[in-house]
């Protein structure tokens, strides 16, 4: 593939199908050309792959979960490099552990909404932030089998996401409330707990997150509220940061953003520390931050 058909087959996945990330839609596009791939040599297929990457890296899209999906994928896919003796052989073997990889991530998100919609109880009020398809997926999964609770929406700038997350909810007559990102303060004190999504996990335990996640889960720790992270284990990336300037640009500005003068741009997302959460919901399980870099070193091995 091309590197125009490669971003226009990512491009597209992400305007028809709302339900997709970033990450997952990377991941499919990868696999798109391991599939279409002509060549006979492992090393032009990896560096096929690593140019794929690069032209993911720099559309107007999300990447941080487009680095981590991608990197698991490639390392998953590439340990029958050391199986094979031949080139056929070998790809073959890549194909077939790259559907297994995506069959497991169709499987991901129900494994979460089951384990955090047990947190979910009658009369709770939950705050989220922006619109993670995690989250709603465990809020509908709730009100299906008859709890009641209310949810709180910030509006979410830049992209005013949080609006649509609070149709999707109002579709499925859960009751909800829009607020502004700058009233987290104002009603933190009646909220039960917090649950948002993820973008990234860091090997520290902290999240990468829409921006505002920080200012949300500093609120939420002084008011000895819990908080609450939702998240597939292929967002769990290779990085340690130790502060918001440790974030690489590419995670927190599109390529466009990129090409201007980053002092005088609104950075996408943040980065949270993981002192400030209380649990992380994952297909791996219930985690605490600090069991985050022991699954990270496993996905890895």
């Amino acid at each position: 593939m091309e590197k125009k058909e490669i971003e226009e087959f990512f491009c597209s996945i992400l305007k028809n199908e709302e339900d997709v990330s970033a990450g997952v839609a990377a991941i499919r596009t990868l696999f798109n050309v391991l599939k279409d791939y002509k060549s006979e040599t492992v090393q032009e297929l990896d560096s096929n792959l690593q140019s794929a990457i690069e032209v993911m890296r720099n559309t107007e899209y999300p990447v941080t979960a487009v680095v981590s999906g991608c990197e698991l994928f490639r390392r998953f896919i590439t340990l029958a490099k050391l199986d094979t003796k031949t080139f056929d052989e070998c790809k073959q073997i890549m194909l077939e552990r790259g559907l297994l990889f995506l069959e497991k991530l169709e499987e991901a998100r129900g494994k979460i909404v089951k384990l955090a919609g047990q947190f979910i109880i009658d009369g709770s009020r939950v705050l989220t932030h922006s619109r993670s398809r995690v989250v709603l997926h465990t809020l509908k999964e709730a009100a299906k089998i008859g709890k009641r609770f209310e949810v709180y929406v910030t509006k979410s700038a830049p992209d005013n996401s949080g609006e649509h997350m609070c149709e999707d909810l109002r579709a499925d007559n859960i009751p909800c409330t829009l607020i502004l990102d700058s009233a987290v303060g104002y009603v933190m004190e009646q909220m039960d707990f917090v649950m948002v999504g993820a973008e990234g996990v860091v090997e520290s335990g902290g999240i990468v997150n829409k921006v505002g996640s920080y200012t949300m889960a500093l609120c939420a720790r002084e008011l000895k509220k819990p908080f609450y992270v939702l998240t597939e284990s292929f967002k769990f990336a290779r990085l340690y940061p130790l502060s918001q300037q440790d974030l690489p640009d590419d995670f927190k500005y599109t390529a466009s953003m990129r090409s201007r003068d980053l002092c005088k741009e609104h950075p996408l997302v943040d980065y949270t520390p993981p002192a400030y959460i209380t649990l992380l919901f994952t297909d791996l399980g219930i985690l605490t931050p600090s069991a985050v870099s022991d699954e990270l070193i496993k996905l890895y091995l």
